[in-house]
């Protein structure tokens, strides 16, 4: 029974969702926005937030704590020297989740989740065609 457990395993032992779920996060970081079912970004979401909370600190502790959790060296290093430093001022709400509707094969609820850019409004903002009158 699940009593008082507040983790989703998405019907996964728990060596292949903690695998996942770094595999999720180190795509995040690499590509600042990934397209998921909206069950795994909410999820992922709290994970990440801690990564960025680490990288802030960044302390030898906290990057090894980061490394054994996400398992690649690269993509710790530009946690800690490119992503962290952008939050410094940020008290949390790191990432943002987007809903795009279901997927035609499952009816998943699907989702971006991206990382929240300071001062750069992620919008996506229609381009209307100029159309010329007749007045």
């Amino acid at each position: 029974m699940r009593h008082n457990r507040d983790e989703k395993r998405f019907d996964r032992r728990v060596g292949h969702l903690r695998c996942m779920m770094a595999n999720l996060t180190n795509s995040l970081f690499i590509h600042g926005r990934i397209k998921t079912t909206t069950a795994k970004a909410k999820e992922l979401r709290s994970i990440a937030e801690k990564m960025v909370t680490l990288g802030k600190k960044g302390n030898l502790a906290s990057e090894r704590r980061a490394a054994a959790f996400m398992r690649d060296k690269s993509v710790v290093k530009k946690l800690f020297k490119e992503i962290s430093p952008k939050y410094k001022d940020r008290n949390g709400g790191y990432t943002r989740i987007l809903k795009l509707g279901v997927r035609p094969g499952d009816s998943a609820h699907m989702s971006y989740i991206e990382l929240v850019e300071e001062g750069i409004p992620n919008r996506i903002v229609k381009k209307t065609s100029a159309r010329k009158t007749l007045h």
